[in-house]
C-alpha cells in the first residue's frame, strides 16, 4: 500500500494544483465578469439615479426618507460628498446587509473621490463614484452596492471544484490502484525477485496469480529462481563433497595456477607442513614453501609439462619425514596451461617398514650366524681327530650345547614374536591374583640375583585380582626381572613394588644397574636392540625380550613405560588395567 501511495501522490498533486487553479481562474473570471457588468449597469441607472437626484435637488430640503425607500427599491445605497468633501447624503443604512457597516462604507466611499470614475470591488460591497453637478448641488455621488450574490456564486463555484476535486481523486485512486495491481505491482514484484536473485538469495519468489504479460513474467521469474535455487544447492552439494575428499584425503594436496599462486590447500598438507590456509593461498609456492625440493619438482612440471615424481626428507621438529611429491600439469579441454597440482604421500611409515626388514633380516642373520659358526668349528674340530681326547671331547660337546640351546631360544622369540603381531592373536583372559603370579617368579629371579649377590626386594603384599591372560603376563614380569638382574653389577639391588588405583595396577621394576641413555630409550623395545651388545651376548639374551614385552602389554591395552639415568639404574614401569574386555 505504501509503494501504491508514492506512485499515485504525484498524480494526487497535479490534481489539487490543476483544481486548484483552476477554482482560481474560475473566480477571478467571475469576479471581473460581474465587476464589468456592474459598471455597465451603473453606467446604464447612473441617468436614472442623477435625474432622480435632480428632481429632489429643486427642492431646497431633501427628504431622505424617499431617497433611503428609492435605495431599497433598487437595492442600492447612494452616499453623496459635497464639493468640500461633506457628507451630505447616507442611504445604506436602508439596506440591510450593509447598515452594520456604515462607517467603513463611507470611509470607503470617501477614499472613491481621489479615485477615476471607475467601479471596485472591496470586501462584500461594490462602489461605483459619479461625479455630480446639478443645479444648486455639486460633488461625487458614490453608489454602493452589495454583492452577495457574486460571492455565492463564488463559493458555489469552490463547492463545485471541491466536489469535482474529491471525485477525481477517488477516480484517480480507483484507476491507479486498478493499474498498478495489474501492471507496476508485477513489475515491482518481479524486480525485487530478480534483485534477490541477483545477491545470491535463490529462494526468493514473485506472486504468481497474474495474468497476462504481468503473469507470464512472474511465472517466467519463479522458475528462473527455482533453477537457480536447484543449480545452487547440486553445486553446493558437489562442493562440500569435493572439500570432504580432498580435506579427508591421507596425503597432501596443493593447487597452483599457471603463475604461481597457491589456489588450494588441504587438512593433510596442513598437517604436515604446519600453519594454515590462510598462510599459503593467495601467495607464490617459493614464498609460502621453504622447501628446496618442491621448488625443483614445481620448475620441472613447468618446463616438462609431464608429471614429475620427487622424494624428500621433512624435518618437523626432532622429526624427519619422508615424503613423496606426485605433481601433474593441469590443462584445459582445449590444451590451455591452466597450473599444477602436487599431491604429497607419507612413505615415513613406508621407509620405517623398510629399515626394520633391512635391520631384521642383518640382526636374525648376525645372531643365527654366531651359535651356527660356533657349532660347525667346534664339530669339525672334533671329526678332525679331536673327539679322540675325552677332556677335549667333553668341553665341545658342553659348548655346541650352549650354542644350540642360544639358537633354541632364538628360535622360540621369534615364533613367539610372530605369534603375538599376527592380526588374528588373542589373548586367553581369566581373572587371577597378581600379587600371586609375581610370588611365583620370585624362584626363578631369585637364583640368577644369588648368584651376582643381588639383593631382590619384592614390595607386593595384599591380593590384586585382574583380568588378563597370566602366563603371558608371568612372561612380561620374567623378562624384565631377568633384565633388571643381568644388567645389575654385582652387589646391586632390584626392587618389584605393586600400587593400585581405581581402575589401574601400577608394578614398577627398579634396578640400580649400568642405565639407559636418554637418546637409545625410544629403540628398546626394537627387536635384536641392545644398549650394550657385549654385555647381552654374554647374558645370554636374544635381544627380543623387550619387543616380546611390548606386544603383550599392549595387547591388554596396558602400557610400559621407561626412566633411565646412566650409572644409577633403570625403572620400567607397567601400568594395566584391572577389568578386561576380549575385543
Amino acid at each position: 500500500m505504501k509503494k501504491n501511495s508514492r506512485i499515485l501522490l504525484p498524480y494526487m498533486i497535479l490534481v489539487i494544483i490543476v483544481m486548484v487553479g483552476l477554482g482560481i481562474v474560475l473566480g477571478q473570471l467571475t469576479k471581473g465578469y460581474i465587476v464589468s457588468l456592474f459598471e455597465e449597469r451603473m453606467e446604464n441607472e447612473s441617468s436614472i439615479i442623477l435625474a432622480y437626484l435632480e428632481e429632489y435637488a429643486k427642492n431646497e430640503e431633501i427628504d431622505e426618507t424617499d431617497l433611503e425607500a428609492f435605495s431599497r427599491d433598487v437595492e442600492m445605497g447612494l452616499i453623496f460628498f459635497n464639493e468640500k468633501d461633506e457628507l451630505i447624503i447616507n442611504t445604506t443604512q436602508a439596506l440591510g446587509s450593509i447598515s452594520e457597516e456604515q462607517s467603513l462604507v463611507e470611509a470607503h466611499a470617501e477614499g472613491r473621490l481621489n479615485q477615476t470614475n471607475e467601479g471596485k470591488w472591496e470586501g462584500h460591497i461594490f462602489y461605483y463614484p459619479i461625479p455630480v453637478d446639478i443645479d444648486g448641488l455639486s460633488g461625487t455621488l458614490v453608489i454602493v452596492s452589495p454583492v452577495d450574490s457574486i460571492l455565492n456564486i463564488s463559493k458555489n463555484i469552490w463547492l463545485l471544484i471541491g466536489i469535482m476535486l474529491v471525485f477525481l481523486l477517488v477516480t484517480v485512486l480507483v484507476i491507479g490502484n486498478n493499474i498498478f495491481e495489474k501492471y507496476i505491482k508485477p513489475i515491482r514484484s518481479a524486480s525485487d525477485a530478480a534483485s534477490e536473485l541477483a545477491k545470491g538469495n535463490y529462494r526468493a519468489r514473485t506472486y504468481d496469480g497474474y495474468f497476462g504479460d504481468a503473469g507470464e513474467l512472474s511465472n517466467s521469474i519463479n522458475v528462473l529462481a527455482r533453477n537457480l535455487q536447484t543449480m545452487s544447492m547440486e553445486q553446493g552439494m558437489q562442493e562440500q563433497r569435493l572439500e570432504a575428499v580432498i580435506n579427508n584425503m591421507g596425503s597432501g594436496l596443493i593447487l597452483i595456477d599457471e603463475k604461481g599462486y597457491i589456489h588450494l590447500v588441504n587438512r593433510a598438507f596442513l598437517d604436515s607442513f604446519g600453519g594454515n590456509s590462510k598462510d599459503y593461498v593467495g601467495s607464490l609456492y617459493y614464498d609460502a614453501i621453504k622447501h628446496e625440493a618442491i621448488h625443483e619438482a614445481v620448475q620441472d612440471i613447468f618446463m616438462l609439462e609431464e608429471t614429475v615424481r620427487e622424494t624428500f626428507v621433512l624435518p618437523i621438529n626432532i622429526e624427519r619425514r619422508h615424503l613423496e611429491v606426485t605433481g601433474a600439469p593441469i590443462f584445459t579441454a582445449s590444451r590451455k596451461w591452466k597450473g599444477v597440482v602436487l599431491v604429497f604421500h607419507d612413505i615415513t611409515e613406508m621407509k620405517h617398514l623398510e629399515e626394520m626388514r633391512k635391520d631384521f633380516v642383518a640382526n636374525v642373520s648376525h645372531e643365527l650366524k654366531t651359535p651356527i659358526t660356533s657349532i660347525r668349528g667346534f664339530s669339525e674340530t672334533l671329526l678332525d681327530g679331536a673327539m679322540k681326547d675325552e677332556a677335549l671331547l667333553q668341553q665341545f660337546l658342553h659348548i655346541i650345547l650352549k650354542e644350540s640351546g642360544r639358537l633354541q631360544s632364538l628360535i622360540n622369540d621369534l615364533l613367539e614374536l610372530s605369534k603375538l603381531e599376527k592380526s588374528n592373536f588373542q589373548l586367553n583372559v581369566t581373572e587371577f591374583n597378581l600379587q600371586d603370579l609375581l610370588k611365583d617368579i620370585v624362584p626363578i629371579v631369585q637364583h640368577a640375583a644369588d648368584q651376582k649377590q643381588i639383593e631382590l626386594d619384592m614390595s607386593i603384599d595384599g591380593e590384586t585380582v585382574v583380568e588378563g591372560d597370566a602366563p603371558r603376563l608371568k612372561q612380561v614380569f620374567v623378562n624384565l626381572m631377568l633384565n633388571a638382574v643381568n644388567y645389575t653389577a654385582e652387589g646391586g639391588k632390584v626392587n618389584v613394588s605393586l600400587s593400585e588405583e581405581r581402575e589401574n595396577v601400577i608394578i614398577l621394576v627398579r634396578d640400580t644397574g649400568i642405565g639407559i641413555p636418554q637418546e637409545e630409550i625410544p629403540r628398546i623395545f626394537e627387536r635384536f636392540y641392545r644398549v650394550d651388545r657385549a654385555r647381552s651376548r654374554n647374558s645370554g639374551g636374544t635381544g627380543l625380550g623387550l619387543a616380546i614385552v611390548k606386544h603383550i602389554i599392549e595387547a591388554h591395552r596396558g602400557k610400559v613405560e621407561v626412566e633411565s639415568e646412566i650409572g644409577k639404574g633403570t625403572t620400567f614401569k607397567v601400568i594395566l588395567h584391572k577389568s578386561f574386555t576380549q575385543s
